[in-house]
């Protein structure tokens, strides 16, 4: 282990072990050595050791507790809003593996809610889409959008378990341009819960996107929600005042896909 001169112990030993996790030699979902295994391994005693465990649980490297062997967990990747990037565009340029499972495909009247946000009247046929997305195989995100009736169309005439919507969409001309986000925590529904593993009232995060076109005609409004702890989102300001919004940790003005 380097040390820093005149870092205390338990710091020292944190940098370590952050270091384990991150480079995978203690691999991500498998319990870490014991207490006193590392106090052997360093010639410590219990007190540095415990201290660094603890700040590595609340910046979120280990998850456990309550009796059980804490396990490690590699920080999750940030999602940018800075460009209308979809979730399989953005898992792929970080080197991570995008999957999906779709749950619904279906014409249907639009809700209150939808019609608002696209500019429709109540009742009219819009498209709607569930997917589960995933990244490197382990569930993160319930994906719902719903679209206007000439692009969701489009959705019966392509497979959605086989990537990205919107690069399937923009294939066949659909001018998704840009996007506005809302950022907010909502309570897993009974399909969040089934479909996330989590318990029904789990806090989620959650993005509503509104796309546009390049004229400002809205064409999709969606509601994804996330794992929190494994996902977060980046905002860059400028100092011209203009805000750069990105999307979304697992660690996306969007996210799509």
């Amino acid at each position: 282990m380097k040390t820093s001169k005149g870092a205390p112990l338990h710091e020292q030993l944190g940098a370590e072990f952050l270091r384990r996790i991150e480079s995978g030699e203690w691999p991500e979902g498998e319990p870490v050595p014991s207490e006193a295994q590392l106090c052997e391994e360093f010639g410590t005693s219990r007190g540095p050791v415990r201290q660094a465990l603890s700040i590595l649980r609340s910046e979120g490297h280990l998850v456990g507790g309550r009796g059980k062997p804490p396990v490690a967990r590699r920080a999750a990747p940030s999602q940018p809003f800075e460009s209308l990037m979809s979730f399989t565009q953005w898992a792929r340029s970080i080197g991570r593996e995008p999957g999906q499972l779709t749950v619904e495909v279906a014409r249907r009247r639009a809700s209150p809610e939808a019609a608002a946000r696209l500019g429709l009247d109540e009742g009219e046929p819009v498209v709607d889409l569930i997917r589960l997305r995933h990244l490197d195989g382990v569930p993160v995100m319930v994906e719902r959008s719903t679209f206007v009736l000439h692009v969701g169309r489009h959705l019966f005439d392509i497979d959605p378990d086989a990537g990205s919507i919107y690069e399937a969409l923009c294939a066949r001309d659909v001018d998704l341009h840009h996007a506005r986000h809302t950022i907010d925590a909502i309570a897993a529904d009974p399909q969040d819960s089934a479909l996330l593993g989590v318990e029904p009232g789990e806090p989620l995060l959650r993005v509503r996107r509104l796309a546009f076109s390049r004229d400002n005609v809205p064409l999709e409004y969606a509601d994804d929600r996330y794992l929190p702890t494994l996902a977060n989102f980046t905002i860059e300001n400028t100092a011209e005042g203009r805000t750069v919004v990105g999307r979304y940790r697992t660690d996306m003005e969007h996210h799509s896909d």
